[in-house]
């Protein structure tokens, strides 16, 4: 059930909105973008010009031109879609993809939903033209297979059209000095939404900043890697049937690795969780991960002991060493490869009901004859991507 209220202005003078006795905007004024967690505001896209719009754990702030509507819409009842038990029908437009934080769990719920919809529409050899007239651009500074097509996939799949480039950093005009800022701006006046791989950390916020068109954070140097954390914690939920009381073991690369750091964030928002952090000392998981995760009262734990971790887990998160992060000290990258590795002998001590997780690319820090266990959920895991990433273009150009 939604219970919705509606109320309406004359846009111009702003408007204050109390809730709980809490001041949520002062002053808004249409077309101005803004920056409130845990969502940017700024104008839709340019089939909604003049409007802006801001997620909150209540509900939906739309502002109109010539005449505002503030629409709040909270949501009860919880219901069970294919094995992920969610909340039923949130209305929300999100408006970028940035960071794990921004998202509450009413909001992944909706996510999730809607993922399990392009699930339908994948399978349908029809497809969908929803996104039909849309253009995505790719802008991609930094190597990616996975992330690039499945983005790339989930566009052409709901009838949109791509631009792309694949090195941005070494074949675009950021190889003559371009700031980030500039190829933004030129770029959201080629397209109606923006897909930004980039080396440095905090990369996406600025873009977010500067464009007046959505913008997908698709993995900041050793940052954040929104979009596979939701993909991740999706793949827990259609794995497991749950997404609460997980014990989940992140094994690697957990000091340079984004995928690791955005799920911590994400699984945070759920409840009875348990995490063991396994790594090499060189690349131990950072100290704001872990106050974070203890500020939301996760429990989590250290350890050496990758046996004695994996016969207590749900979920293996295993990541591969990242040369690519250590510049020119190759003999810490030496030192780090190859201390952990998930084998029969890992299975062995595995649950039954539980799986192995890995954001890839691998290189042999999980063995070939893994694949074969029906355990091994890397392959299925990133064929969700594709589902969430149609999910997200929908939800973003659409609402």
């Amino acid at each position: 059930m939604t219970v919705s209220t509606l109320f309406t202005c004359s846009s111009g003078n702003g408007l204050q909105i109390s809730n709980e006795s809490t001041n949520l905007f002062s002053d808004v004024k249409p077309s101005i973008s803004l920056y409130k967690s845990p969502l940017f505001l700024k104008p839709y896209n340019k089939y909604k010009n003049n409007s802006v719009a801001c997620l909150t754990t209540k509900g939906l702030l739309e502002m109109g031109h010539s005449r505002s509507h503030f629409l709040f819409r909270s949501q009860c009842s919880s219901v069970e879609v294919g094995n992920l038990p969610i909340t039923a029908e949130p209305k929300f437009q999100l408006v970028d993809v940035i960071e794990s934080q921004q998202f509450d769990r009413d909001t992944l719920d909706y996510i999730f939903k809607v993922a399990l919809e392009m699930e339908s529409i994948e399978k349908n050899s029809s497809g969908s033209k929803i996104l039909d007239g849309f253009l995505m651009a790719t802008l991609f500074y930094e190597p990616s297979t996975r992330t690039r097509l499945s983005f790339e996939s989930a566009m052409k799949r709901l009838g949109g059209e791509v631009l792309t480039t694949e090195n941005a950093r070494e074949f675009s005009s950021a190889a003559k000095g371009e700031t980030l800022e500039d190829t933004i701006r030129t770029v959201e006046g080629y397209s109606d939404i923006i897909v930004l791989r980039h080396f440095e950390s905090g990369a996406a916020r600025r873009a977010a900043a500067t464009a007046n068109i959505p913008v997908i954070n698709a993995g900041d140097g050793p940052g954040q890697h929104p979009t596979q954390a939701l993909l991740d914690v999706y793949t827990i939920g259609r794995e497991l049937g749950r997404f609460d009381g997980i014990k989940l073991g992140l094994v690697g690369d957990l000091a340079n690795g984004r995928t690791v750091r955005s799920l911590a964030y994400l699984i945070a928002k759920y409840q009875d969780i348990k995490i063991y952090f396994v790594s090499p000392d060189v690349v131990k998981m950072k100290d704001d991960i872990k106050d974070y995760l203890t500020s939301k009262g996760v429990e989590w734990e250290e350890s050496t002991d990758l046996l004695d971790v994996a016969s207590k887990c749900d979920v293996i998160y295993q990541t591969r060493i990242q040369r690519e992060r250590f510049g020119e000290r190759i003999d810490l990258y030496e030192a780090a490869r190859g201390k952990y590795i998930v084998d029969k002998e890992v299975l062995s001590v595995m649950p039954r009901h539980a799986v192995v997780m890995h954001p890839l690319p691998r290189l042999d820090e999980i063995t070939l004859d893994v694949d074969s266990d029906p355990r091994a959920a890397y392959f299925r895991q990133a064929k969700n991507g594709l589902y969430i990433r149609m999910a997200l273009l929908k939800l973003l150009l659409l609402g």
